[in-house]
């Protein structure tokens, strides 16, 4: 027996339960689940269980817990911080939620969806938009990221200035534990206050509490209006003094407002062949604002044209480009959703997805450049991100010719540089993408004492044995 293989007794009852198509032994087979989005994490699994339901994954996981196998679940693997990819040591099991694809309900009185985990989120997108209704959540992976890894990772995405992030559009969940109970807490309801609030344990957990198989997500009614416009402004500070007279005049309108630094636009506008910049020339920073309302009428392109007039005369905007038809709007979407494939595609970058107060932004952004271009000279500084609500990607570059591995080599005090100076701003090292095994090192210096004290307990009272998702969001030792 191989050093990844499962012992015999519990891989005969695996594919006992699970059939040929739900266990994947070869290497052939397991190695793209062994990775992760970015390339960075590489490790080995003794197989890939992917189970077709609830029951299914609640069985698998009583078996894994019995012979002491360790649990990686995994969902669409667009993790940014290794949170889904099992370590190299082969002994783990990845669990894949990618056979539970079934939209269940959609209650037009509830505003609800009731979807499987592995549902895309593109697919339960698709499917509210043809009830006349919206979920709200988009990410810029949400053809291939699905409902379980958004809510286990919290994502928080394009429209969180309106609607929030993962946690509040989840309303019930059901989870498999680690000893392979099920949690069913699949309520509709908005006000539920007995006892403690369960199913926000697990969202946002990454994995290392349970398996989310099932879950209830708030919809929207489907906005029958909306204006979208790319709008060229001088840098963060301007940005936000235009989100600043957009939410004076109707901040219900608002349903998006990003920034991109014009380091990263040109990445996307020169390795992304589809995304030409749709302004009369390059920018030092851009925002993307986008109204949106259930009424339809033109109220909204007035409101777009009143304040984007009075920006451009007040020196705020010095261009924009409003869309004209939903080709144009989405082409517009596209040009911020290319921005981490973009990076991707100029060499080794390094992931800072931090959140400050909206005040600070400005100076943080500069404050963290000026800090990073003195640290490795030539980088390439590249933030974006949803400024609306105070995160900010705020993601370095490898330097143009630069040896990857090199700059990778540098990635804690990359990543050290940033975060102490968003830590004197009040801010967070993980906004939105989470920790998992990318900066586990940070927890002890940023959620250290009574607050990591009690997040151990809390996963040493659902997982005793440390069997799911270990290694993430915790230093091992």
């Amino acid at each position: 027996m191989s050093d990844t293989a499962l012992p015999a007794p519990l891989h005969d009852a695996l594919l006992s339960l699970l059939g040929p198509a739900g266990l994947l032994t070869d290497a052939g087979d397991t190695d793209a689940f062994c990775t992760d989005w970015r390339l960075l994490y590489h490790g080995r699994c003794a197989a890939v269980l992917r189970p077709a339901n609830t029951e299914e994954c609640a069985k698998a996981v009583a078996l894994c817990a019995e012979h002491g196998v360790p649990m990686v679940p995994q969902g669409g693997n667009t993790s940014m911080v290794g949170g889904a990819t099992p370590d190299n040591s082969g002994k783990a099991v990845v669990i894949s939620t990618t056979r539970m694809t079934r939209i269940l309900n959609i209650d037009h009185a509830d505003l609800t969806m009731t979807v499987e985990a592995g549902v895309t989120l593109k697919a339960a997108q698709d499917a509210a938009w043809a009830e006349d209704l919206m979920l709200p959540l988009s990410i810029s992976s949400e053809g291939s990221a699905d409902i379980g890894g958004v809510l286990a990772t919290n994502a928080g995405g394009n429209n969180t200035v309106r609607y929030g992030n993962a946690r509040e559009l989840a309303l019930g969940l059901e989870a498999v534990l680690p000893d392979g109970s099920v949690l069913d807490l699949m309520r509709k309801l908005r006000k539920d206050n007995t006892g403690y609030a369960l199913r926000q344990l697990l969202v946002g957990s990454e994995g290392t509490l349970g398996i989310i198989t099932t879950a209830v997500l708030q919809l929207q009614p489907r906005p029958r209006s909306r204006e979208t416009a790319l709008c060229a402004v001088a840098d963060a500070k301007s940005a936000l003094d235009l989100f600043a007279a957009f939410r004076k005049q109707d901040p219900a309108a608002i349903q998006a407002f990003e920034y991109m630094s014009g380091t990263s636009m040109a990445l996307v506008n020169n390795l992304i062949e589809s995304c030409p910049l749709p302004l009369s020339e390059p920018a030092p920073a851009y925002a993307l604002v986008e109204l949106g309302s259930p009424r339809n009428d033109d109220s909204l392109r007035t409101l777009m044209e009143e304040v984007l007039g009075q920006a451009l005369e007040d020196g705020l905007v010095t261009d924009a480009v409003l869309a004209e038809s939903e080709t144009q709007r989405q082409n517009i979407w596209m040009i911020r959703e290319e921005h981490a494939e973009a990076q991707k595609r100029a060499g080794a970058s390094v992931k800072n997805d931090v959140s400050v107060p909206l005040a600070a932004i400005p100076d943080f952004i500069a404050e963290a450049t000026k800090a990073c271009e003195a640290l490795i000279p030539g980088i390439r500084v590249a933030p974006f991100g949803h400024i609306g609500d105070g995160n900010i990607h705020f993601n370095l570059v490898q330097p143009e010719g630069a040896d990857a591995k090199a700059f990778l080599a540098q990635d804690h005090a990359m990543m050290d540089t940033v975060t102490d100076i968003v830590r004197k701003f009040g801010g967070s090292f993980s906004a939105e993408h989470g920790v998992g095994q990318l900066k586990t090192y940070m927890m002890p210096s940023w959620r250290g004492g009574a607050e990591l004290e009690t997040m151990r307990k809390i996963k040493a009272a659902l997982d005793p044995h440390n069997l799911m998702n270990p290694g993430k969001i915790f230093p091992q030792g």
